[in-house]
């Protein structure tokens, strides 16, 4: 079993989309969760970031959860949206270090490793960073599909 964990900031705009995509996926074997370093806990999900998930029918109901121990232990991969929520995690976290590493190392990509953060922008914004949270997750499917 394959439990995934998505890490962004706030849990309200990159890391709820990248387990919405992954878990369309319907992968047998793989469990997605998402958190924030920085969340308040049960803040709803963005309102842009809700209309890119709609727009690529991937619905989700979701609430803000504040990265802990909790989700550290329960996850066998942590993939954070950028370096700085790697090292951040890695921190306050240091025995899930072997198991963390940003979406886009994961995927293989060449750095920069960093997922853009769209809070505050327009929806156009949310959906460039969909494509790159998409693109990471897709060159990573083979991983998970064993």
């Amino acid at each position: 079993m394959e439990r995934v964990l998505f890490v962004c900031t706030g849990n309200t705009c990159r890391s709820p989309m990248a387990a919405a995509f992954l878990t369309s996926k319907q992968i047998p074997g793989v469990e997605v969760k998402s958190a924030g370093v920085f969340a308040l806990g049960g803040d709803a999900l963005s309102p842009n970031a809700r209309q890119v998930l709609e727009e690529n029918k991937l619905p989700l109901e979701h609430q803000s959860t504040q990265l802990s121990e909790e989700e550290i232990t329960w996850a066998t991969l942590i993939l954070t949206m950028t370096a700085s929520h790697k090292n951040a995690v890695i921190s306050h976290f240091p025995q899930a270090k072997d198991k963390v590493f940003t979406l886009r190392e994961f995927a293989g990509e060449m750095g920069p490793y960093d997922i853009a953060d769209p809070y505050g922008g327009s929806v156009e914004m949310y959906r460039e960073s969909f494509g790159e949270i998409r693109q990471a997750i897709e060159k990573s499917l083979a991983k998970w599909e064993k």
